[in-house]
């Protein structure tokens, strides 16, 4: 009898409005991939629905979850926590199923600490320009300009993690990025290293800051 193959971890980061959402729920259509959910003690936005796009739960609750080591990962982001059930992410990747995370830098690094034995694939993903990135960012929900301000200002710590993860892509047309991401994991899922330009990236990045 054949042992079942377990299940890889997928983890996507981004600063805030570089399309990574849009990115990891195209991913997660596939069958044998599931989307993590995170709890986060924000407020659900207007097309966010509980228990589909998180679980959304308040500050007292969230410490409790911290107390009782309930979350594989935690952070606070824009003063708002947000957190990863252990338990549930165990329990997928023994079913076989890959799970992806839409988490920032802060996560992945206590993922990565943690040394579990599942697969990691962690994928960095860049936004074509910071004009694009402030375009999308007013576009949404934000009408805040302050709110705007404020992930632009965050913009340049974030950026500075790229080279903590296994890949970096840049998200300049959707179609394209989504090609690029879905090559890389079929060639790590099949036990092989993808391979992209660092130069490319590095001068990217330069461009960003």
């Amino acid at each position: 009898m054949s042992l079942k193959k377990k299940g890889a971890m997928i983890v996507f980061s981004s600063p805030s409005g570089a399309g990574k959402t849009t990115l990891v729920k195209l991913i997660s259509n596939n069958k044998n991939n599931y989307i993590s959910v995170s709890h986060t003690t924000r407020s659900p936005r207007s097309n966010e629905i509980n228990g589909i796009d998180y679980y959304f739960i308040d500050k007292i609750q969230f410490q409790k979850l911290i107390k009782e080591k309930e979350f594989l990962e935690y952070a606070k982001v824009f003063g708002n926590y947000y957190g990863t059930s252990k338990k549930e992410i165990i329990s997928k990747l023994e079913e076989g199923k890959n799970v992806i995370f839409d988490i920032d830098w802060q996560g992945t690094e206590q993922i990565i600490k943690q040394k579990l034995n599942y697969k990691l694939i962690t994928i960095f993903i860049l936004p074509p320009s910071k004009k694009v990135l402030r375009d999308r960012l007013s576009s949404r929900d934000m009408k805040d300009k302050l709110i705007v301000e404020e992930r632009m200002n965050q913009f340049d710590k974030d950026i500075l993690h790229w080279k903590n993860y296994n890949y970096v892509v840049i998200n300049d047309e959707l179609k394209f990025c989504y090609k690029k991401i879905v090559n890389i994991l079929e060639s790590e899922l099949n036990g092989k290293k993808s391979t992209y330009n660092n130069t490319i990236i590095e001068n990217h990045i330069k461009n960003l800051i």
